[in-house]
């Protein structure tokens, strides 16, 4: 073979190995950034459902003073604010 081919043939060579290099790093970031989404959602979904639930206890329990306390607005028939 001459200098000019075997040159060639050894670019080529060098180009595909770092296409399929390349390609693969890409698939495997992709694939890391993928999976770091969905642990991401599971993270998410589990605060929700946290929240969700000291609000239900938070709701429970404001039920249930109310049961037990009467609650005044203020503007009942007090004299706050009367000066004399």
């Amino acid at each position: 073979m001459s200098r000019a081919s075997k040159l060639t043939f050894a670019g080529t060579s060098l180009l595909a190995v770092a296409t399929v290099f390349f390609v693969h790093y890409g698939q495997q970031s992709e694939k890391a950034a993928m999976h770091a989404g969905v642990v991401r959602d599971m993270e998410q979904q589990r605060v929700k459902r946290e929240r969700q639930a000291d609000f239900e206890m938070q709701k429970e329990l404001e039920s249930e003073y109310k049961k037990v306390q009467t609650v005044h607005d203020g503007e009942g028939g007090g004299k706050a604010g009367a000066g004399g």
